[in-house]
């Protein structure tokens, strides 16, 4: 399916572009439509899901007509779509729910992951040991069976046939910092080596604690690229910050990030490297949890 949040996004864009070009402010706009000035705001800036029958009457407001009225009308269907993610709600969590959104369109994610084995390619016992982690932090946003639930519909919706071919650069400070069970820890790598060996979409790339990343600065947190197979639905990256997750789509903000990964890539062990190198350390892991019994 298309993501419904890149094509609300797409949609606010066109509504602000249209009614600029009439001339009308968005104030007048909601005193025609009988809305208030912030239910058009919210529809201009993609914060809410569009009622399909208010944007044909704002269309005929601001007097699109033709193949312009059919193309808008068919972006707001898309956006009005609802995912598998709404059933979820706020129980898997806002970020979660994104990333849901966006992978059921993407032809392409890019990611590169400095805190964590990405979550598609986590084992049940991995996003648990995550979850305790998360406790440390202060309360959860997110129901966490329902949170790992979710995972798993992801999980199925990325790995299905259709879905999208999916790139991660992994810092190796996750292996080396992250602190998970031992045990847990080495039945994930050997997860991540078996399920992206035997799927010829997904690749790893370990990029390794002593990796030298030339021409240009450092990237100061983990951050995904999404492309989209319909060449007017714009690239995105969402780069993680603490709190939230921030949606960029300015192509000089994208190209930005697009600059990172190339690096980070350049930076990083081959494929094949990289599994063996993950292999070695599951192994490692294993050699040492025996040798303490």
């Amino acid at each position: 399916m298309t993501s419904p949040f890149v094509r609300r996004r797409r949609l606010a864009t066109e509504l602000r572009t249209l009614r600029e070009e009439k001339g009308m402010t968005a104030g007048r706009l909601s005193q025609l439509l009988h809305q208030s000035r912030m239910k058009v705001s919210r529809l201009e800036n993609a914060h809410i899901r569009p009622d399909l029958a208010e944007i044909m009457k704002i269309l005929d407001l601001l007097g699109v007509t033709g193949d312009k009225w059919n193309e808008v009308v068919r972006i707001a269907r898309d956006a009005a779509e609802r995912g598998w993610w709404d059933s979820f709600g706020d129980a898997m969590g806002p970020r979660q729910r994104l990333y849901a959104d966006l992978e059921s369109g993407a032809s392409l994610v890019q990611e590169y992951n400095q805190t964590a084995i990405p979550g598609v390619l986590q084992t049940p016992e991995f996003t648990w040991a995550l979850v305790e982690l998360d406790r440390h932090d202060g309360p959860i946003r997110y129901v966490p069976e329902r949170m790992a639930q979710a995972r798993l519909q992801r999980q199925r919706t990325v790995f299905h046939p259709d879905g999208p071919h999916y790139e991660v650069v992994l810092d190796e400070c996750v292996m080396r910092r992250l602190t998970v069970c031992p045990a847990v820890l080495r039945a994930q790598l050997r997860h991540l080596v078996d399920t992206v060996s035997a799927e010829a979409r997904f690749t790893v790339r370990l990029l390794p604690i002593d990796a030298r990343i030339t021409a240009g600065l450092l990237p100061r947190s983990s951050f995904a690229l999404y492309t989209f197979p319909d060449p007017e639905d714009p690239k995105m990256a969402v780069v993680d910050t603490a709190t939230a997750d921030l949606v960029h789509t300015d192509p000089g903000e994208v190209a930005r990030f697009e600059g990172h990964y190339d690096r980070l890539l350049q930076a990083s062990l081959s494929p094949a490297d990289s599994l063996s190198s993950l292999g070695k350390l599951a192994d490692r892991l294993a050699d040492e949890e025996g040798a303490e019994r």
